[in-house]
């Protein structure tokens, strides 16, 4: 009786969960395809014959590979990844798994081309190691038998790889793709007062704008620069000049007025500020010289000389 009572109580419980969140007793892995396509990405450039591989929006690894014997072996486009097997035999020649002589190698990452459903395409190890780093593959994705039992540990089921013939860089291919790769350093040169001078840190390139780090920049304008833990802002300071600005937002103080600001951006602990805004936070002249790649700075204050 009490078991049957309890068989009762369970059904019910399923039933107001179905009824009210429309459980129906599954667990959806949907947030984790999610998670694994947004988090990590494989490039193949077969150009160059390597595949990079991302996580967290960063470039962790780059490989050699091998790629098609012609162009047309290997296809091109964005795949997800659909299955990770170890030891897959080579049933075309009735080789079995984990052999030596087995050209799959021991580690199989399949790739959904077309519908195949990865058991066509893949990603896998080999048995002729002279042969990475060459167009030589039936179409598959050949990698030195120890990278690739290193990627198959890293990369998850339903994150996609891209396969191209490019001659940009991983993180524009990247980009491309729909990939949120961090941003990216920015190589330019910044003169103050008629002289250059070395930032610390780099500037750096994001959603088309340029950011320059604000520690090292006010510094070199003769500014002291504070941060103040309680409140979360950080103060820069200089005869007639008192900027106070919190991280990641799009305003900041300027001699006690408010100004609107494109919002700042923290990278490795730095606070960055928009290039375009350093004039209304500096007091300087601002001018960029596309021809140079220079940010030159004009005003009365003296520049640093460290």
């Amino acid at each position: 009786m009490r078991k049957q009572l309890r068989t009762g109580l369970m059904l019910l419980v399923a039933v107001v969960l179905a009824t009210v969140t429309g459980w129906t007793g599954t667990v959806d892995a949907s947030s984790s395809r999610t998670s694994s396509s947004q988090e990590q990405l494989i490039v193949v450039n077969k150009k160059t014959n390597k595949l990079a591989f991302f996580e967290k929006g960063k470039l962790v690894k780059e490989y050699t590979v091998a790629t098609g014997l012609t162009p047309d072996l290997t296809p091109e486009g964005k795949f997800k990844i659909v299955n990770k097997i170890k030891n897959r035999p080579y049933y075309k020649e009735g080789i079995k798994g984990g052999d030596p002589t087995n050209p799959l190698g021991d580690r199989w990452i399949g790739l959904d081309v077309n519908g195949t459903k990865g058991t066509t395409y893949a990603i896998h190890g080999n048995n002729n190691e002279r042969s990475i780093g060459k167009y030589v593959s039936a179409g598959c994705i050949r990698m030195h038998n120890d990278s690739v039992r290193e990627l198959f540990e890293k990369v998850r089921i339903n994150a996609y790889a891209v396969v191209t013939t490019s001659s940009l860089s991983f993180e524009e291919i990247a980009r491309n793709n729909g990939y949120d790769v961090g941003p990216e350093k920015y190589e330019g040169k910044v003169i103050i007062n008629g002289t250059e001078q070395k930032l610390n840190a780099p500037m750096i390139m994001s959603e088309q704008r340029i950011f320059v780090p604000m520690r090292d920049l006010f510094q070199l304008l003769g500014a002291t620069v504070q941060w103040d833990n309680a409140t979360k802002t950080v103060t820069a300071y200089s005869s007639g000049l008192v900027l106070v600005h919190k991280p990641l937002t799009s305003t900041a103080t300027v001699n006690g007025s408010s100004v609107t600001i494109n919002a700042s951006q923290m990278v490795d602990g730095s606070v960055m500020l928009p290039l375009r805004d350093i004039s209304t936070l500096s007091q300087f002249d601002v001018h960029w010289d596309s021809k140079t790649n220079s940010v030159i700075l004009t005003g009365k204050a003296t520049a640093s000389s460290k």
